[in-house]
């Protein structure tokens, strides 16, 4: 193994555990154990703060620095941190910043790595997104939140604009397009939500320490996007389709919540901006359905038939006689 590849692997070692020996890192690296110390002291004097402790509970481990050290990238991680700042968006003051950080590592890579970097700017295009952009300090405040595992207090506007003081034990940052959100185990509602980090404004001191819970529906993402997706619905309503719910599932939006009710039906709580809308959105599933408890979409089918009927019926031929 080339000595700057085996420093990779020994210092990705020294991140996973803080108890290595120099036994186990020789067993780990295929080399001896003076080979071993011989890297130890490379990366030190790369700025690597690496300790080592005697005795048995002893081992080697990698500490806190006063200063930042050099990064020792692989290719893919190279190419994948260059990627990552041409596109990051939507936290409020980095774009600069990226950008200054970008000029560094690009000014350091090796013609082969700065090739495929550009080779995939010059390939792609992004949409520009209209979400809020969030406060860097905010989004660092809650990821340690959630890495000391405490409890986070903060400030918060709802989509109604009703502002609260939350009390939660942060779980996960997701992000979804321009948007960032946490999802948190609220400790007055004894439940999970999801909360717009654009709308939070975090209190300090954090709270006292908290036993991670097991994840919402064992899926964060899935638990925003249907929780978040529901949110910014204006108009709601409960349909009995006549279709196996698996069948509904694969043609429904993720926020839609699907109750089987027998093998070949099943109820959703579907929404959308107004009632001709999610009108349409039911006659594209091209299943027979019923209107549980929604007048105004029951209206708002009558008219789209209508309309559709009408728009039919004008290019038929006259009937005979």
């Amino acid at each position: 193994m080339q000595t700057s590849a085996r420093l990779l692997r020994l210092l990705s070692l020294l991140e996973t555990r803080r108890d290595w020996t120099g036994a186990d890192l020789a067993g780990r690296l295929g080399v001896s154990a003076r080979t071993v110390r011989s890297d130890i002291g490379k990366l030190r004097e790369l700025g690597y703060p690496v300790e080592a402790a005697p005795g048995v509970q002893g081992g080697y481990r990698l500490g806190a620095g006063a200063q930042l050290p050099p990064l020792l990238l692989d290719d893919d991680e190279a190419v994948a941190v260059a990627v990552g700042l041409r596109t990051a968006a939507g936290v409020a003051g980095i774009g600069e910043t990226s950008v200054r950080a970008l000029a560094k590592l690009e000014q350091v890579l090796p013609s082969r790595l700065r090739h495929r970097v550009r080779a995939l700017q010059a390939a792609t295009v992004a949409v520009p997104g209209a979400g809020p952009a969030v406060d860097a300090d905010v989004l660092t405040a809650i990821a340690a939140a959630i890495r000391a595992s405490e409890r986070l207090r903060f400030d918060y506007t709802s989509h109604e604009r009703t502002p609260s003081r939350r009390d939660v034990e942060p779980h996960r940052l997701v992000s979804w397009g321009r948007r960032w959100y946490l999802v948190a185990w609220d400790t007055a509602r004894d439940d999970w939500r999801t909360f717009r980090v654009d709308r939070m404004t975090p209190k300090v001191p954090n709270g006292p320490r908290f036993a991670p819970r097991e994840p919402p529906e064992g899926d964060v993402v899935q638990f925003v996007q249907r929780s978040a997706g529901a949110a910014t619905w204006r108009f709601h309503a409960r349909v009995r389709l006549h279709a196996p719910v698996e069948h509904v599932r694969a043609r429904l939006p993720i926020a839609v919540g699907v109750t089987p009710e027998g093998p070949d039906r099943c109820v959703a709580e579907v929404g959308s901006d107004h009632a001709p809308m999610l009108a349409l959105h039911l006659g594209l599933l091209e299943v027979d359905f019923e209107v549980l408890d929604a007048p105004e979409l029951a209206e708002a089918l009558a008219k789209t038939g209508e309309r559709f009927l009408r728009a039919a019926n004008a290019g038929s031929p006259p009937a005979p006689g």
